[in-house]
Order: structure tokens, then C-alpha cells, then sequence
């Protein structure tokens, strides 16, 4: 059992040292720490821009509220990169080096539309940060990994919910979420990866599942 749970563990939380890159990428959602972390890295000189992606969550539709500093940041935000935006510029990142993501519902459309973004400002990213939860670390890295397949990523997480690498599996809430990311992570690649065999080809200029749910082209 330990030398399975160790292996999960490894598989799942991803983290290096960072690294000088081009961009550091801010995956979407309603923790103020994956903006304190991009901000952290930005300031420290290791990237000259930051990009936050994020809509709402295609489950809720709608931006609800935030989930760790709702003191700190009352909004209201329409969306989750203005509101992982404002983290960001509160720590003292310039608003100009802060690129806008604003439609992606879902950590794959993250991944699609950041590349959409960043192929339109005529960014060449051959390195790559990625600020995410930590218990998010492998899938997200497996989508922005896919839709940048030349880019050498560092993964530099921050922890949720007092959920760790370390303690992850001693509550029902750590396991619950945990195992669901190992869930996901085969569930989603193993279709995403039959469809490629199939000749399927994803483009990341179509747009976000919200919107074609509403018929936006």
C-alpha cells in the first residue's frame, strides 16, 4: 500500500525549481494563491509575462466566489482571470505585462486558448512556468504540455485546502480529490489519445465548450 500511495503521489503532484522562461502561465480557478505564486516568480525576474486563463467553470456558470481570500478580494469578478488578474497586480506585477485569457471553462481550454493568446501576440515560448494547484500539478502540466509541445515546462504549484504531497492521503477530502485527478488523468488522455490515432486534430482557435453550448463561433 505505501509503495502505491507513494507512487500516486509522485505521479500527481508535479513541482520543480523554477526557472527562467518566457511566460509564466496561471491556470483558471477561485484560488488567490496561483495568482501570489505567478506573482511571486514574476517579481523575482524569472519571466516577463504572466498569463491568467479563465472564464468561470463550465460546471457553474458563472464566476461564484473566491475560495481562499474573500476578505482580501470581495470583486465581484465576471471572470477568473479579472479576478487572478487583480492578485496579481496587488502584488505588484504591472497590469502591462499581465496577457488576458477570458473564455476557457475548463483546464483544457486553459491550455488551448493560452496558445491562441500567446500565437497572437507573436510569442515564441520555448520555456515555460505553470502556477496551478498542486494537486491539479499533472493534468494541467498534460494539457499546456500538449498544446506546447516544443516548450520545456517548470511546474511551480501552490497547495489547496491544507491538501500536501505529504499529508494528501490521511483525510477523506485529500483522498477524494486526489484519487479523482489519477480518474481524469486517464479518462481524459486515454480519449484524447485514441482520437489522435484517429486522425483527429484539435485546433486551438475553436471555441470553448460554453461556447459552443451557446452557439458562439
Amino acid at each position: 500500500m505505501a509503495d502505491m500511495m507513494a507512487d500516486i503521489t509522485q505521479f500527481i503532484f508535479l513541482e520543480d525549481e523554477p526557472q527562467r522562461a518566457d511566460i509564466i502561465f496561471v491556470t483558471g480557478g477561485a484560488y488567490a494563491c496561483e495568482g501570489h505564486r505567478a506573482a511571486e516568480l514574476y517579481r523575482a525576474g524569472y519571466a516577463p509575462y504572466i498569463l491568467p486563463s479563465g472564464r468561470y467553470s463550465v460546471h457553474d456558470g458563472r464566476f461564484v466566489a473566491v475560495a481562499d481570500e474573500p476578505q482580501r478580494y470581495p470583486g465581484p469578478y465576471a471572470t477568473e482571470w479579472e479576478f487572478l488578474a487583480d492578485v496579481c497586480a496587488g502584488d505588484g506585477v504591472p497590469r502591462e505585462a499581465i496577457l488576458r485569457e477570458d473564455r476557457a471553462v475548463s483546464t483544457w481550454d486553459n491550455a488551448r486558448f493560452s496558445r491562441r493568446v500567446t500565437d497572437a501576440a507573436g510569442l515564441a515560448v520555448r520555456r515555460a512556468i505553470l502556477c496551478c494547484k498542486s494537486l491539479h500539478a499533472r493534468r494541467a502540466y498534460m494539457y499546456y504540455q500538449f498544446f506546447y509541445p516544443k516548450t520545456k515546462f517548470f511546474v511551480c504549484p501552490c497547495d489547496i485546502e491544507n491538501i500536501t504531497r505529504a499529508n494528501w492521503n490521511t483525510t477523506p477530502q485529500g483522498t477524494a480529490l486526489v484519487m479523482s485527478e489519477v480518474e481524469k488523468c486517464g479518462k481524459q488522455f486515454g480519449e484524447m489519445f485514441v482520437q489522435r490515432m484517429q486522425g483527429i486534430v484539435y485546433d486551438p482557435d475553436e471555441p470553448s465548450m460554453k461556447d459552443r453550448w451557446a452557439g458562439v463561433k
